[in-house]
């Protein structure tokens, strides 16, 4: 490792712990002040650790700091965002009246935003001991945890993408996990991650030339989210590019099916209610305004009024037209490319839409970087990155760089 290597990843430890630190600076939720402590010591340990030769201990103490003591002390206290209740809400109304949405919602804390199969993360916590962790035994509070269950979900779901494309294990996944990208949402909500997990599923599924495997993951992420939506598109288009456009029909069909079976029954039940609580809600045209405001573009020119509101949702149509063209025009061939098209896709989305978070923006760049983890060989930029991960984790200087 040289020592333009070890000052580059420093700096690196040093900027997420700047990042970490801004939450207890300019956060006021608390989970969100409390992994922002944890985090910055971790990175700040890890800076320190690297600059010292030592990178395995570095990625221990921000593994530690970032991921395990937040994580551990969040579920064990029942504490975290608003979203993991409103999950675990959703779960139980499930398992007792069979119907996951509030019927009249007093306000804000009693919409669910998410599509029907959210509600089965949340199922183990009703099962286990209700809505509330006070009490419980902290095994009940750890395996009823909505938060463990999305990241079951996560990891189950990028391990078997990487089974399926037979990838060796990669310095990267430690080093991403441990990244704000993944540690500050496996802390404090975990919402989004099952959705990440299976898009990186599917696309692996659809690089591999396995079209109902990839339409089986799509459906699942589909009925969870509707901002899964895209990446039917992108797994549709490696598919045909791959497979030949019958894959990829087999691909459509299967995910249509499969999302349908998993949302009709709330459809036919609440229509109204997930009309209102999933899309209305989220998009800034429901009854109560979304806490979703992160000042992005789209967010800002929806404020205008209702022409802006109109502006936007066309620029965010014209922004999905364009790259559904690419799809048709340059279609994806490699996993690589796919999770970038992908990525592309959604951040346009999330720029442009009415409402949004600047969270949201940490789900392309886990695909893009978990695409380059599972598929080294898919060109040498992608290769040189693993490889200086690779050094980075083991400790070893490299002599050259792969794919040149």
């Amino acid at each position: 490792m040289t020592p333009s290597h070890t000052a580059r990843w420093t700096a690196g430890w040093l900027l997420a712990a700047a990042w970490a630190l801004s939450f207890p600076l300019l956060s006021s939720q608390p989970a969100h002040r409390l992994w922002g402590w944890c985090a910055a010591a971790g990175y700040l340990a890890a800076a320190a650790a690297t600059a010292l030769g030592r990178r395995r201990e570095a990625l221990a103490a921000a593994l530690l700091g970032a991921v395990a003591i937040p994580l551990l002390y969040l579920v064990l206290t029942g504490r975290g965002q608003s979203e993991v209740g409103v999950i675990e809400r959703s779960g139980r109304l499930l398992l007792e009246t069979g119907r996951p949405y509030v019927d009249q919602p007093a306000g804000v804390g009693e919409y669910t935003p998410y599509l029907p199969a959210t509600a089965l993360l949340g199922v183990p916590r009703a099962l286990l001991g209700g809505g509330s962790a006070d009490g419980h035994h902290w095994t009940v509070r750890l395996l009823g945890d909505a938060r463990m269950w999305c990241a079951a979900a996560f990891f189950g779901a990028t391990w078997a993408g990487r089974r399926l494309l037979g990838a060796a294990p990669s310095p990267l996944l430690p080093l991403l996990v441990a990244s704000p990208v993944v540690a500050l949402p496996l802390a404090v909500s975990g919402v989004d991650l099952p959705l990440a997990g299976l898009c990186c599923l599917a696309l692996a599924a659809a690089s591999s030339g396995r079209p109902a495997a990839s339409g089986a993951a799509l459906a699942a992420a589909c009925a969870l989210k509707w901002t899964a939506v895209p990446a039917v598109a992108v797994a549709a288009a490696l598919l045909a590019a791959r497979a030949g456009g019958r894959a990829a029909l087999r691909c459509a069909l299967v995910t249509l099916l499969g999302t349908a079976a998993l949302v009709l029954p709330a459809l036919l039940l609440q229509p109204a209610q997930l009309w209102q609580q999933v899309f209305a809600f989220p998009t800034g045209r429901g009854q109560v305004p979304t806490p979703a405001s992160s000042p992005l573009p789209g967010h800002l020119l929806a404020q205008l009024g209702p022409w802006g509101w109109y502006l936007t949702t066309g620029l965010l149509l014209l922004g999905g037209l364009g790259v559904a063209s690419s799809l048709l025009v340059r279609p994806p061939r490699t996993l690589v490319a796919a999770a970038d098209r992908l990525a592309l896709g959604l951040t346009l989305a999330f720029l442009l839409a009415p409402a949004g978070r600047f969270g949201y923006l940490a789900l392309p760049l886990l695909l893009a970087v978990w695409a380059r983890s599972a598929a080294p060989a898919a060109g040498p930029v992608a290769s040189r990155v693993v490889a200086r991960s690779r050094g980075w984790v083991s400790g070893r200087p490299r002599t050259g760089s792969p794919g040149r």
